[in-house]
């Protein structure tokens, strides 16, 4: 049913429906292909069904007859959690878009799983945030069989902008990997941030006087300036939340310990993010970790 369709609108079903995989589930759809999604929280995704999208109560309802299958989930376990419960549906041979970000650790067991029911995994994670996803301008990191490339490429096109294969093979873990080692980079501009325009509250010093110090040079960056409008503006809604950054930045220390890497910023940055979870920005844009540079 997976593997050898050749409908000219293969069905996906999407499973996660939060601010990742809303958009991926609607650009899906609005390209024609059947798409069906299900999420923890049915009301989250109810929206979708504007755009043509089938909403089920059941992970297995959502796979149940569909060509491909796309996860968007929090982590790893959660993941694992949603395909057990698929399972009885699963056809075998279904592709399998594993686009969440889990690292390296947590993907090993999928691909047990994806070996044990006969899925055929791709190890998919992207780089963006929410105004990419809602574009289909995602970049995707991929890792898989050479033979499935095509195959998830009808789905990454649409999805992304650009897709990266940098495995042939998803147990490696190489995009998972390479996810990781981008997030770290991210972690550290999305803190250092937050940090500087603290710090420059604390002295006194206009923040906009320091965007204006930096602007063009070689310490000018848009995404410094873009975390820095939420800040300025208050305006945080998210795109990456406090509390999904913590998340991948567990990941990064995890795998940084088991390498025998010392991410001394990284584990600073977790600090932020976990204060500022705690005073009640979990659900923020990660640029809320500003709020980490003051007591409550």
């Amino acid at each position: 049913m997976a593997d050898n369709n050749t409908s000219d609108t293969p069905s996906v079903a999407v499973l996660g429906t939060g601010i990742m995989g809303t958009a991926m589930a609607r650009n899906l759809a609005r390209a024609g292909l059947d798409v069906r999604a299900w999420n923890r929280t049915r009301a989250k995704a109810e929206p979708l069904a504007a755009d043509g999208v089938r909403v089920t109560d059941t992970p297995g309802e959502a796979v149940d007859g569909a060509d491909a299958v796309l996860t968007m989930l929090l982590d790893g376990s959660a993941v694992l959690d949603a395909m057990r419960r698929a399972a009885p549906d699963l056809a075998p041979g279904a592709l399998w878009l594993q686009m969440s970000t889990v690292g390296p650790e947590a993907l090993e067991p999928l691909v047990r799983f994806a070996a044990e029911r006969d899925l055929r995994i791709v190890d998919a994670p992207v780089l963006g945030t929410k105004e990419p996803a809602e574009k289909g301008k995602l970049i995707v990191l991929a890792a898989g069989d050479p033979d499935l490339r095509e195959r998830a490429g009808r789905y990454f096109d649409i999805v992304g902008g650009r897709t990266q294969w940098v495995g042939d093979d998803a147990a490696g873990g190489a995009a998972s990997r390479l996810k990781l080692v981008v997030n770290s980079w991210v972690m550290t501009v999305i803190s250092g941030t937050g940090e500087t325009l603290g710090l420059a509250k604390g002295l006194g010093v206009d923040p906009r006087e320091f965007l204006d110090a930096v602007a063009g040079g070689s310490l000018d960056m848009p995404y410094l300036r873009m975390k820095s409008e939420l800040i300025l503006t208050g305006d945080l809604a998210p795109s990456f939340t406090v509390s999904a950054a913590r998340k991948d930045i567990r990941l990064i220390t995890e795998a940084a310990e088991a390498a025998g890497v010392h991410t001394d910023l990284a584990a600073a940055a977790g600090e932020r993010f976990r204060r500022a979870e705690k005073q009640g920005h979990g659900g923020e844009d990660g640029a809320a970790a500003y709020f980490a540079s003051f007591d409550d």
